[in-house]
């Protein structure tokens, strides 16, 4: 069961990233193994950060996010920081690496 609260179209989406300072989407597909194997691991690393506001969007329910964000595979992770993409991970993520981005650029927002 996913921590995130789910985004069900591209104007809630846009919303959600124009509303909060640190905005971060997890972009999934159904049967992705990799989408749901990674989630988890993501959402840890996440609560760490709790000024970072995190939903995930399906992307074959909101099918138009894939060309509104130029996505072609599944997960996509992006981090917006006042509405601007500063992170872009897709299918394959390093953990490791992606927390210590999380980490320099909240670091930089929150102090």
């Amino acid at each position: 069961m996913s921590s995130f609260q789910s985004l069900y179209t591209l104007e809630e989406t846009e919303q959600f990233i124009h509303q909060h300072q640190l905005a971060f989407l997890y972009i999934t597909m159904p049967n992705c193994s990799v989408c749901q194997g990674l989630q988890p691991q993501i959402e840890q690393i996440l609560t760490t950060y709790p000024r970072i506001e995190s939903r995930t969007v399906d992307a074959s329910q909101v099918t138009e996010i894939a060309g509104a964000f130029h996505i072609f595979t599944a997960p996509v992770l992006l981090l917006f920081v006042e509405g601007k993409e500063y992170i872009r991970e897709v299918r394959i993520v390093h953990t490791e690496a992606f927390e210590q981005k999380i980490a320099r650029i909240y670091e930089n927002m929150v102090g």
